[in-house]
Order: C-alpha cells, then sequence, then structure tokens
C-alpha cells in the first residue's frame, strides 16, 4: 500500500540551495505529532515508476549495510560480523573475505561499501576511528577473495553512534563520504574535523583541487549524521540524514554549504544555513541508503519501516510504500537490471527479526 504526502518548503528556497534533511535512527522522544511545514494537498500528477511486489533474492544476512555490484555481483557488506559476501544467481551468499581491524560497536562496523576499477572501498569503525580502506576484488564469481588493504583515509572520528559511513563514486569520478558528528554536535560546525562532513576526495585518497575549501576533503558540512548518497541524472547530488528529535532531511549537496547543524534542524529559513527540501518526523523515517532511478529517488528508511519514493522535479512530496511490511530498511541500490535491490536491517538489535531475516528484497519498476 502506498500513501503520498506532500511538505511545503518555505518561501523563496531555491532548489539548488537546499539539501536532504536529517532523520533519526536512534529511538528518541518522539516528534511533534503536528508538521507545519506538512500538508494533506495531493501532490501533482506526473509519470512515475510503477513498483512491482517485491521478491525474496536472498535470506539468511547478520546486520547488513550495503550493498554494491562487481561485474555484475552483488556484495553486501555485515555490520557486526565485518563480512563481505558475495551472492551467486540464486542468491546463495559465499563470504569473500573479514575486513581486519573493525571494532565498532552499537551504530559502529563495517558499514558502506563501494566498487571502482576492479577495487572494493570499505568504511569502518576501528578502535578509536572511522576509516576507509581498499581491497583488489581478486579472482571471478563465486571465487572472490580480498586482497591487501590500502588505506585511504584515516582518522574520521568514531563514536558508537553518530558514523555515518556511506560511500559512493560520482558521475565525476571522486568518492564520496557521509560522516557523523560522533555524538559531539559542535564538530559539525567546525571546518577543520572530518566529522559532520560529507566528504569528497580522489580514489586514492587526496583532496581534489577543485573542492571549495584548498586543501580540505570537506565537501559540505554541518550534518548531524547523513546515510544516503545519490545523483540525478544532470548531476546534482542528493542526500538524506538522520536529524535528532524533530525532523530528519532530504537535502540537495551543494559544495561548500553549511546545513546548519546543531545550529538549526529541518527547514529553519535561516539566511547563514542550507535548508533540506523536504523534512519528516523521525518516527515515520529515520531515512538510511538512497538511489535515484530516472527522475525519481528511493529512500530507505529504519524507524519508519518504509520507503519514501520523491520526485525530483517536486522534491517536498513523498509517497511511501510497503509501510511496516518488512521492517527497517537500511539501504536501497539500483540492480545492473534496472531494478530496485532493498536491503532490510532487522537483526542489527533494534528490529524485530523474523525467521528469514534480514533479507534482499528485487522491486522491478514498470
Amino acid at each position: 500500500m502506498s500513501t503520498r504526502r506532500q511538505t511545503l518548503r518555505l518561501a523563496g528556497a531555491a532548489l539548488a540551495a537546499v539539501p536532504l534533511a536529517s532523520c533519526s535512527d536512534e529511538p528518541e522522544d518522539p516528534a511533534p505529532t503536528t508538521d507545519p511545514a506538512t500538508s494533506d494537498a495531493p501532490a501533482p500528477t506526473e509519470a512515475a515508476p510503477r513498483l512491482g511486489e517485491p521478491e525474496v533474492v536472498t535470506s539468511g544476512l547478520e546486520a547488513p549495510w550495503s550493498i554494491a555490484f562487481h561485474e555484475g555481483t552483488a556484495l553486501i557488506s555485515e555490520r557486526d560480523s565485518a563480512r563481505i559476501l558475495e551472492l551467486d544467481v540464486a542468491g546463495e551468499a559465499r563470504e569473500v573475505g573479514v575486513v581486519d581491524g573493525v571494532a565498532g560497536t552499537g551504530e559502529g562496523g563495517l558499514l558502506g561499501i563501494a566498487v571502482l576499477d576492479g577495487f572494493l572501498y570499505v568504511y569502518f569503525t576501528g578502535s578509536d576511528e572511522n576509516r576507509i580502506e581498499r581491497f583488489p576484488l581478486e579472482g571471478t564469481a563465486g571465487s572472490l577473495s580480498l586482497g591487501a588493504p590500502q588505506e585511504i583515509l584515516a582518522g574520521i572520528p568514531a563514536a558508537s553512534y553518530h558514523n555515518g559511513g556511506r560511500i559512493a563514486f560520482g558521475p565525476d569520478g571522486m568518492l564520496y563520504a557521509t560522516a557523523g558528528d560522533a555524538g559531539n554536535p559542535p564538530n559539525a560546525q567546525d571546518r577543520e574535523s572530518l566529522a559532520g562532513k560529507i566528504l569528497r576526495m580522489t580514489p586514492d585518497g587526496g583532496a581534489p583541487e577543485d573542492n571549495p575549501f584548498p586543501g580540505s576533503l570537506v565537501y559540505s558540512w554541518g550534518h548531524r549524521n547523513p546515510q544516503g548518497i545519490a545523483w540525478d541524472e544532470s548531476g546534482a547530488m542528493w542526500a538524506s540524514e538522520f536529524g535528532q528529535n524533530t525532523w530528519d532531511e532530504l537535502n540537495v549537496v551543494e559544495p561548500g554549504a553549511n546545513y546548519g547543524w546543531p545550529e538549526v534542524e529541518g527547514i529553519a529559513g535561516n539566511g547563514d544555513y542550507t535548508d533540506p527540501v523536504q523534512q519528516w518526523s523521525p518516527e515515520e523515517a529515520s531515512p538510511s541508503g538512497m538511489a535515484i532511478a530516472g527522475g525519481t529517488a528511493f529512500i530507505a528508511n529504519l524507524r519508519g519501516r518504509r520507503l519514501f519514493e520523491v520526485h525530483l522535479s517536486d522534491p517536498g512530496t513523498s509517497t511511501e510504500h510497503y509501510v511496516e511490511e518488512y521492517g527497517r530498511l537500511r539501504d536501497v541500490v539500483v540492480a545492473p537490471d534496472g531494478s530496485l535491490w532493498v536491503l532490510t536491517n532487522n537483526t542489527d538489535g533494534r528490529g524485530d527479526p523474523g525467521p528469514d531475516d534480514d533479507r534482499i528484497l528485487r522491486i522491478a519498476l514498470g
């Protein structure tokens, strides 16, 4: 079942200056029941992908966090076991390797993964920091293994929560990473700290010459715990973010922009900060991974236990799918065949796992 809602943006807020809203995975105090920026007005009519009935690709995963594809083969990270798994065409999982040095607790552990030019990039929590490393992927489908690790970036502040952790390569070939405030909100407003930021780097970990702050990996700042990142057909970057008690966010990410945390949360109308294009209460959202197919963003939600569909031509509106049907949703990606793969996350200590959890669901787009 799908429902549609609309969030009204403040007058005069330009789309190019607004980022994705934040949302929180923590079971914090409930958000206000009255949303002054929400209307029951129907969203505008436009052609939209038609979502098929979800099909189970695989089951029995343990606290899975991220999905990536290598030459058509699906790879999955498991947060607590630090395992990288590969799936065969029948959906059977096989261990590719275990990432050494993972020592996260709470929300930390082996988090996001991405693939480029035969390397698997991983973001993980160590004993006192978050790190990005890469591994050569050796062998072929069904017999993949990890080569020797290479450090890309160390020293990202870590904690038992607010670690960020999503990584992805943009259309410019650069590596982007989301870093949470590591439980210390002032980090987000400190441009010398890597925490509370979206970072942009070369595939080797260097600072690109066209980054907004010379010699710095900081691409945008003022974030609490950004989770999902994706790019539309124009090359614009979008991001989902955990808020605290009031608003989760959907943002359009602009280089050098300050998204306001902890000074503001959600749509604030403060000219010193960039507002989100859409906001949700944490109890209905807690947005995690996101994917863009055509002109539509799909956002997986943890606490809200639903999939949001957002038409990027009118990003203040969203449609809800599969509310409470599959539990917590951690990630969503576009598979090589053009379908959506959605990763459930009921075995992470905050869900109510069923006998087959956790699963990957395949959803055809009509």
